[in-house]
């Protein structure tokens, strides 16, 4: 990153995007290219400064936090490049089954302690298909939405039907993850035991069902800024309420194993560039925020941040809950978020398969 003055041309322009998307237009595919493509340190603080502003605008001081239970480690068939419970690797990641009742119930506690909003359940496998592992699915479900501590999301992968989205739905799955990871060009660089369009095809299920989506990717994988606009802009289309950005952790084992991490101000970067893209929706800082940033972790708020995953990833440990909340309170933020429903967010502009005119037109930009 090089030491430059501010470039007067390039802060005239970054404000006049800023000044744009908070008037509430849309950047488009040209503008947000431009914006990754920010080089010096004087340029890229700019553009966190607009970040923070819209993120102010849009979100207020509101931070959405969220935490996982990996309700089925190991042993995933998938080869995703990136994951320690592919079983095409040899990681030394843990195996076990489904987990109880009282685990589940347990980690919905003590989210309720922390003010965490969410909890979701996460399994590593393909997919889920009609049968007894939907049933159990359902019951753990049942029970959290019940128990009426935090809200049951989920992350079970593939969906191949409507009729399981709608089960899901009716045992009170509110909102479900499943990332992109990256642009269409280089997904198969990631996976290829599925396609991008299964997991397009599964969204459109969920939607249909009327379950929202937690969707994000993955950078640092060797992708290009151009993979991660695209990948912005893909999340825009399907209409993704929150928007997890996570940060590659090399794990040995794997092909990323010897990823180089990325700069911390390129990360920032990205985080900022979503927050121009995606000015109304949840973005999440998520696995890698520890490895990657450091002690300049507060710094993803101003980059234009408003949603943090709190407690341990699937697979690697995260900072104590209790440093992450002070962290917020010497930032004057509130993690006490309690808009369930999502309804400040800008309509999704396509139903993954229902594609109007104008998400055309913003697909045809970004391949």
């Amino acid at each position: 990153m090089t030491a430059k003055p501010v470039d007067a041309n390039n802060h005239h322009k970054i404000s006049a995007l800023g000044e744009k998307v908070l008037g509430g237009g849309r950047i488009t595919h040209d503008e947000a290219m431009f914006l990754f493509n920010l080089e010096s340190s004087a340029d890229i603080l700019d553009l966190l400064a607009w970040a923070n502003r819209l993120r102010e605008h849009y979100k207020g001081n509101k931070i959405h936090l969220c935490s996982i239970v990996n309700a089925k480690a190991g042993a995933c068939s998938e080869n995703c490049s990136f994951c320690s419970q592919s079983s095409h690797y040899q990681t030394g990641s843990p195996k076990y089954g489904f987990v109880d009742p009282e685990p589940v119930a347990e980690a919905a506690e003590e989210a309720n302690k922390n003010s965490v909003t969410a909890v979701g359940l996460v399994a590593a496998w393909k997919g889920l298909n009609e049968g007894p592992l939907l049933d159990e699915i359902c019951d753990r479900v049942r029970e959290m939405k019940v128990a009426g501590k935090t809200r049951p999301d989920v992350s079970l992968g593939i969906i191949k039907s409507q009729r399981i989205a709608d089960r899901l739905k009716e045992a009170g799955v509110e909102c479900y993850g499943h990332n992109l990871e990256s642009s269409r060009r280089f997904f198969p660089q990631t996976c290829t035991t599925h396609t991008f369009d299964d997991r397009l095809e599964t969204i459109g299920y969920l939607k249909k069902a009327g379950i929202k989506i937690c969707s994000g990717g993955i950078i640092g994988m060797g992708e290009t800024r151009e993979d991660r606009c695209d990948l912005a802009f893909e999340l825009k289309a399907i209409g993704a309420n929150v928007v997890p950005v996570n940060i590659l952790n090399p794990i040995p084992g794997t092909p990323f194993a010897q990823n180089a991490p990325l700069p911390v101000m390129e990360i920032l970067k990205t985080i900022a560039c979503f927050r121009f893209i995606l000015p109304r929706q949840e973005i999440m800082i998520a696995g890698g925020r520890t490895v990657n940033l450091r002690d300049a972790q507060s710094m993803i708020f101003m980059a234009g941040a408003s949603a943090l995953m709190v407690g341990n990833y699937l697979t690697t440990l995260n900072q104590p809950v209790e440093k992450d909340l002070q962290m917020l309170k010497d930032l004057g933020l509130d993690p006490n978020w309690d808009s369930h429903d999502f309804t400040d967010q800008e309509t999704s502009v396509c139903g993954c398969g229902e594609t109007n005119r104008e998400a055309e037109t913003e697909l045809t930009a970004v391949k």
